[in-house]
């Protein structure tokens, strides 16, 4: 019963057979990978929004549906662009809603706000509160959440 136990030097291979990696090419690698990241964010935004302004012109074209302020249309652009990036965000940080998701969202949702005042002709009279209640909730999740 006189078992010895394995000394952690021991676990280890020698310095001589473990693999040199460069740090520049460990940058590159990292750089790469959030690269591809961001294409898949962009494809999905800018086939979003040309699906969104292609139904509304067709909409309008056939007289279903009438926009008398459809610039406003391109205020979506930026608010898909927020929310992709919260996604992005809260995929990278393991599903935790960090105060990276957080900005974006927040940020996405009053851009899309905007959007709406414009696009259905609605009065900022009565809208203001909204974007009021939406930087409370900002602020709350700041407050409650650590990361």
């Amino acid at each position: 019963m006189n078992e010895e136990t394995p000394h952690p030097e021991q676990d280890q291979p020698p310095e001589s057979e473990l693999e040199y990696q460069d740090p520049r090419e460990m940058r590159r690698e990292e750089r790469r990978q959030r690269r591809a990241e961001r294409r898949g964010a962009g494809g999905w935004v800018g086939g979003a929004v040309l699906v969104i302004l292609g139904l509304v012109f067709l909409l309008r074209n056939t007289g279903i549906f009438e926009l008398e302020n459809w610039w406003a249309l391109f205020i979506l652009i930026p608010a898909l662009g927020s929310f992709a990036t919260a996604w992005n965000n809260y995929q990278n940080s393991g599903g935790r809603f960090t105060a990276a998701v957080r900005g974006p969202l927040i940020g996405g949702f009053i851009l899309l706000m905007v959007s709406a005042a414009f696009l259905f002709s609605l009065d900022f009279g009565l809208l203001w509160p909204v974007f009021l209640i939406l930087g409370g909730i900002a602020l709350l999740f700041n407050a409650l959440g650590s990361s």
